[in-house]
């Protein structure tokens, strides 16, 4: 009796001791601040809780949006014991040891065991493979933990034996939940500090949608504080407050100031702001699908493989997340605010759309219909097309726009970058087309 309070006590020391966030680690299901689309009633994964099944998870998602929390729920729910081995310092012994205990265990008391596995993406092939007879085996409940999209960091058998669930970055709602209960739970704060309310909108910013990051942070400006505000929390998390507003105009004025000083080609001011926007908490998707609109807005074919590096930090963005990204993200306006500059490709697009907006629209020509389907030659669809691929240089004069349209010209190339070869080859084709007005369309 006597030992079991004093390891009862030990442990309540060592649960005092341990981080925020850990303290504050949901016991249930319940208590799971997002991800409802994963833990709401009839769904999968609630389904092989509720029902105490085997099962081997992936959990990908970005940092601080409860892949280790859900984990752990899972083996108190479940009443499983619960083995953490984190891929960065774990090898395949590690893993062996952990599976043999887990049989063991089994095989004598009949207990399973949740074998969680953080960054399971950077395991070699060879060390995912060693987890494969436990999973396919159900010598333990399997659940891996990754940042990076689990098609090309994890093998093909670990993947097709796992249930992949993918958790969303975590709400400004969820993370002001997230703090609220960490201020008042007696397992954190237990009431004990007030936080302004400028302070608390604050720390939103900060944390990004990761709730790990909010509690540390609250944690730090916690320490011997009755009151925090955004004074004490600059100077616990060693960061300036960004006055920048995500629903206000601030929010309109940075982006937008971002945007001309891309187009501006100052390359400095730009990033600037991107960096305004990254440490005040802005959506880096968002900062993203800006970068791709203005690569073809600004730039255009003025050099084509700033869209490139446009979508390929957008991509980054969703494999990566913050805070690796914003340098991918840094790259791509670099390229952007670097570029030669052309709006031929939106001053294009508006015309056409202008046109069609105001009735210039017409019938397609009977040689460019479709003539694959029977009978279409009996009503003249594709008779007298020209096959381009025929004649030199792959162009033939022949009518491709609708007789309203058919002198209008859209594309009007700049001399800029690229763009000034393009103006010459675009000169060159459209001379050739126009032999057509000296001939009879078909």
């Amino acid at each position: 009796m006597a030992e079991s309070l004093f390891d009862e006590a030990e442990e309540a020391a060592a649960q005092a001791a341990a981080p925020l966030a850990v303290r504050m680690r949901p016991r249930s299901l319940d208590e799971v601040i997002g991800q409802r689309h994963l833990t709401s009633a009839g769904t999968p994964f609630r389904k092989l809780i509720d029902n105490d099944a085997p099962m081997s998870l992936l959990l990908w998602g970005p940092p601080g949006t409860g892949k280790t929390t859900l984990a752990y729920v899972v083996s108190q729910v479940t009443e499983r014991r619960f083995v953490e081995l984190s891929a960065v310092s774990a090898g395949v012994k590690d893993v062996r040891a952990a599976v043999e205990a887990a049989r063991r265990t089994l095989g004598m008391s009949g207990i399973q065991t949740v074998l969680f596995i953080d960054e399971v993406h950077r395991f070699s092939k060879t060390q995912q493979d060693a987890l494969l007879p436990a999973v396919e085996n159900r010598w333990v409940s399997f659940i891996g933990a990754t940042t990076e999209n689990p098609f090309f960091s994890v093998v093909s058998p670990l993947l097709s034996r796992s249930l992949l669930l993918t958790l969303q970055p975590l709400s400004d709602d969820d993370i002001r939940d997230v703090i609220a209960r960490a201020v008042t739970d007696p397992r954190g704060l237990d009431g004990n500090v007030t936080l302004d309310e400028d302070a608390k909108e604050h720390l939103i910013r900060l944390a990004g949608g990761d709730a790990r990051r909010a509690l540390t942070y609250l944690e730090a400006a916690a320490l011997g504080q009755k009151n925090i505000d955004i004074q004490t929390l600059e100077r616990a998390v060693d960061r300036a407050a960004v006055r920048y507003d995500r629903d206000g105009d601030q929010h309109y004025d940075v982006i937008s100031a971002f945007i001309k000083s891309m187009r501006g080609s100052d390359v400095d001011a730009a990033l600037h702001y991107l960096a305004r926007m990254i440490e005040a908490g802005e959506d880096p998707r968002f900062i993203a699908r800006r970068l791709i609109v203005h690569a073809s807005e600004d730039v255009g074919m003025a050099d084509p493989t700033a869209l490139l590096t446009a979508v390929a930090a957008a991509q980054a963005v969703e494999f990566i997340g913050l805070p690796e990204a914003r340098i991918n993200l840094a790259q791509a306006v670099i390229h952007i605010s670097l570029a030669p500059k052309s709006n031929a490709v939106i001053k294009a697009i508006n015309s056409a759309g202008a046109d069609v907006r105001n009735g210039l629209i017409g019938a397609v020509p009977a040689h460019l219909r479709d003539a694959h389907y029977p009978g279409a030659g009996k009503v003249g669809h594709g008779e007298g097309y020209l096959y381009p691929h025929d004649f030199d240089d792959g162009i033939v004069a022949q009518r491709y726009a609708p007789e309203p349209v058919a002198d209008r010209v859209y594309y009007e190339p700049s001399g800029h970058g690229q763009e000034a070869r393009i103006a010459e080859r675009t000169g060159r084709i459209r001379a050739i087309l126009r032999k057509r007005d000296h001939k009879e369309q078909p």
